[in-house]
């Protein structure tokens, strides 16, 4: 019988799950008892499985290690980096829908580094006002990259040079161009693009499969985009901890649990009088606090004594 060998899922077809080591990838198969415990391995899990004799011979999946993190959509695991592409028109450019993935990655412990296409699609003035606004994240410490002309080749190596060792998902808003901006990252891979729809100013979805690609040393994935995204997994207690800058300042809050709305002494609104923290960065906040607050279900008082 042959040994456990452990491997990572880079791929999921059918019921079958190619896992790839140093010596092959290998086509498995989930055991039945995988089924009975309703386990459900996703590209990127690292597997437990029984090799054939050789990578052709495929085998049988045992189970999958510990996640560090995983997504539902993409259905991906054990994830580095998101490369969050946003465009600077068609569709439009929004701060509060970046903000929207940037909490909701910060959730996941994904380190966000952002991309922004279709620069030549606007004026040079309104680029200035983007430029300076992307600024505001880097200093925040979330690295971003842009061209002009789009995909320019050193633009593009320095994306590269961030692969290595990493498994990297693209996400942003549909139609910003995630499968362009990968046809141009990875030679020799050429994925499906999609058309904008200009009367509903958002992308037809072109991705229909998540799948691992070897790029610059690393591993990338092209995965299913975003029309729109709700705040997924936050609570109005946790979501101050998902702006890093205001995480930052909480310490100096005169109350441990400050909300940074109401209360008085607040490092977060004296940083915002003094122009140190972005101001859209602090109302999408706001925003969002109000929206999770609507969200909290309500309770009857019971009239039984």
């Amino acid at each position: 019988m042959s040994e456990t060998q452990v491997g990572r899922i880079i791929r999921q077809i059918s019921g079958f799950y190619d896992v790839q080591t140093a010596t092959g990838v290998y086509r498995t198969r989930g055991r039945g008892k995988m089924r009975q415990q309703k386990m459900t391995p996703l590209v990127g899990d690292w597997a437990e499985f029984t090799p054939g004799a050789t990578p052709a011979a495929g085998g049988y999946l045992l189970g999958v290690r510990s996640r560090r993190n995983a997504l539902v959509r993409p259905p991906v695991a054990n994830i580095d980096q998101a490369i969050l592409v946003v465009a600077a028109a068609e569709p439009d450019f929004s701060l509060n829908l970046l903000d929207r993935f940037l909490v909701y990655l910060e959730g996941k412990a994904i380190r966000a580094v952002i991309y922004l296409t279709k620069t030549d699609l606007v004026s040079a003035a309104r680029l200035a006002e983007i430029k300076q606004a992307l600024a505001g994240y880097n200093a925040i410490g979330y690295r971003s990259f842009m061209s002009t002309p789009p995909f320019a080749e050193p633009t593009l190596a320095a994306v590269r040079a961030t692969f290595k060792d990493q498994l990297t998902i693209f996400t942003g808003q549909t139609g910003a161009g995630k499968s362009t901006l990968i046809n141009h990252l990875v030679p020799g891979l050429t994925l499906a693009t999609g058309e904008i729809s200009k009367a509903l100013n958002r992308g037809r979805h072109t991705t229909r499969t998540t799948e691992l690609f070897p790029a610059a040393d690393g591993l990338v994935a092209d995965t299913p985009g975003f029309s729109s995204l709700g705040l997924l997994d936050v609570s109005l207690e946790t979501l101050r901890d998902r702006f890093p800058e205001f995480a930052a300042l909480a310490p100096n809050c005169k109350f441990r649990g400050c909300q940074h709305i109401n209360e008085p002494n607040c490092a977060v609104k004296a940083a915002l009088a003094a122009q140190t923290v972005m101001a859209s960065r602090y109302n999408d906040y706001v925003q969002f606090h109000a929206e999770l607050a609507g969200q909290r279900p309500t309770y009857r008082k019971s009239t039984k004594g």
